[in-house]
């Protein structure tokens, strides 16, 4: 068609040859005029198992209706959705970070085996948004995203609540902290609406990547899913992505190495939560950006954090909304000098473009300091290297009132033998909680500890004690909780031989977490050391297990270029 350069959609359904496929299309209602559109997918993250995509399938109504109206024939389709917050805590997280993969590997069979021109992205719970992402890097054909929005806050006692206070309570209520009926009282009353969840957790994180990256819209990040300007984003989705089709704007155009340095300082301006460590390298991988772990401590360094919601902070999603959303934090942080205007985003402007009609409101304090009344002067997120992680781990500093902690190691193979010791009150003041083989091999799948960290914290027990894993942490977690471990135990890292009582300093100051044993005592016990049998044989967990790589490079799959 006029307008268009090539399209795919029409070596699948275009010419006499391929009369059968246009007939399978006839069968649903499309017409000849149909078929000569470009046809384009809608990636839509929608199950029932949680709040947090169940409205995703609504939404994308509104985005057919705007790829329609500029000239677009759309096909909607579903990828899968692990709501972690159900997951937590059990065997079912196993399959969280994996779900990342399979929303990208959803994504690149259905448009790939279709024939689609492109497609819009609809995302929620966490790593839907880094699933589409990465499909959009991995395929780079014109493509858009919009994050499906967050639940509103939740109430106790006329408190403003997230679901992370649901998981410290559990803690409390264990510690004798808090009534049977008080827990059941927060429980009822946490997550009010549909939507992801409220605080600056993943899904809230990675939302504010997709602007960050220039891979949605500018402003579509912030809007709580029941709010109407979510549907009128989802229409103007829908039309971004016809405009992308015909100026020929693909991902990679877009995914520069200043995006991702973009990203990033929006990641540690706001404290957001350390899965985004994985995640945009995952992104960066498939967009073939050379991306490194440390290119985060370099920018956290220089990025103070300004950001006040929850789990360090007082609000949530929706009071960041009401203040002007991503674009203020953006807007505050390029005119401290401290973004890259000139990075181009699928609006077909710059950033620097996008904001410049952006107006700071002083009421945005509450919510979101200027540079000169920041947090603290660095970013949320620190890296951190030492013994006892060569190559690297990832600490939420900004939600951590301890800045330097030496202790003893407790030591727990698994999650689940951790958690019980918190609830027995086996964890005592100033001991390092060390979690292994719950790596990206070793658990497999890297589950998330919230239910742990939260439960030490509900102990008020998150202030002086430090727990150290080879997995990851919810968006949720706050206190000296240091994640992403790596080499991780499974494949013979420093972990792995750890003994009950070794002491352990992580110092944020000078980025360091070090085993106080000598080099050769370390290397003794490695030789000494023999990999435990896999847990999982068959199934998918054992295919993700064997394909994995190490957290510091975003526990992304091997292909066959690494090989």
């Amino acid at each position: 068609m006029e307008g268009y350069g090539y399209m795919r959609s029409k070596v699948v359904y275009g010419g006499p040859e391929r009369a059968p496929n246009r007939a399978f299309m006839k069968a649903m209602g499309l017409s000849d005029n149909d078929l000569e559109k470009p046809i384009v997918g809608i990636a839509v993250a929608w199950n029932e198992a949680g709040p947090c995509n169940i409205h995703a399938l609504s939404l994308s109504q509104h985005t057919k209706a705007g790829i329609e109206s500029a000239g677009g024939t759309p096909r909607t389709f579903t990828a899968p959705v692990v709501i972690d917050g159900i997951a937590m805590g059990t065997e079912g997280m196993k399959y969280s970070l994996v779900s990342r993969e399979m929303v990208a590997n959803t994504v690149e069979m259905t448009v790939n085996a279709h024939g689609y021109d492109g497609f819009a992205a609809l995302s929620g719970c966490d790593k839907t948004n880094p699933g589409m992402m990465m499909a959009m890097a991995r395929m780079n054909i014109p493509s858009v995203v919009m994050y499906a929005g967050t639940t509103l806050p939740g109430t106790f006692f006329e408190k403003d609540i997230a679901i992370g206070d649901v998981y410290e309570a559990v803690g409390a209520f264990s510690a004798s902290k808090m009534s049977i009926e008080d827990l059941k009282l927060m429980e009822d009353k946490a997550i009010p609406t549909s939507g992801a969840c409220g605080g600056l957790y993943t899904a809230n994180t990675m939302a504010m990547m997709t602007e960050a990256l220039g891979l949605a819209l500018p402003g579509s990040a912030s809007p709580p899913a029941v709010d109407g300007q979510k549907s009128i984003y989802a229409h103007k989705t829908g039309e971004t992505l016809m405009h992308l089709l015909e100026t020929d704007l693909k991902p990679r155009d877009i995914l520069g190495f200043e995006s991702f340095e973009n990203a990033i300082a929006l990641l540690m301006a706001s404290g957001g939560s350390t899965n985004a460590v994985l995640h945009l390298l995952g992104i960066a991988h498939e967009a073939g950006v050379r991306l490194e772990i440390e290119d985060f401590e370099r920018i956290s360094r220089r990025i103070p954090e300004i950001v006040n919601m929850k789990p360090g902070g007082e609000y949530v999603m929706a009071d960041l909304n009401r203040v002007g959303g991503v674009p203020i934090i953006m807007k505050k942080l390029l005119d401290a000098g401290l973004l890259n205007g000139d990075s181009i985003t699928v609006s077909g402007k710059t950033v620097a473009q996008n904001l410049s009609d952006v107006r700071v409101a002083a009421v945005s304090e509450k919510v979101v300091k200027n540079m000169d009344s920041a947090y603290q002067p660095t970013g949320g997120i620190s890296i951190l290297k030492g013994s006892l992680a060569p190559e690297g781990c990832v600490l939420k500093s900004s939600a951590s009132k301890i800045k330097k902690h030496t202790g003893p190691a407790k030591v727990f193979d698994s999650e689940d033998g951790a958690f019980q010791a918190v609830l027995d009150r086996k964890i005592k003041s100033g001991d390092v909680v060390v979690i292994r083989y719950e790596g990206p091999k070793g658990g497999p799948g890297m589950r998330e500890m919230l239910a742990v960290t939260a439960a030490i914290v509900g102990q008020d027990l998150g202030e002086s004690v430090a727990l150290v894993t080879d997995g990851r942490f919810s968006g949720a977690t706050r206190g000296m909780m240091v994640g992403h471990v790596a080499p991780e135990a499974y494949v013979g890292g420093p972990m792995a031989i750890v003994k009950e009582g070794d002491m352990i300093t992580i110092d944020i100051a000078t980025g360091k977490i070090d085993l106080h044993l000598a080099e050769e005592e370390i290397n003794r016990r490695l030789a000494d050391w023999k990999a435990p049998p896999p847990k999982h044989r068959k199934g998918l967990l054992a295919q993700y297990a064997r394909l994995v790589t190490s957290a510091s490079r975003g526990a992304v799959l091997e292909d066959l270029s690494e090989q």
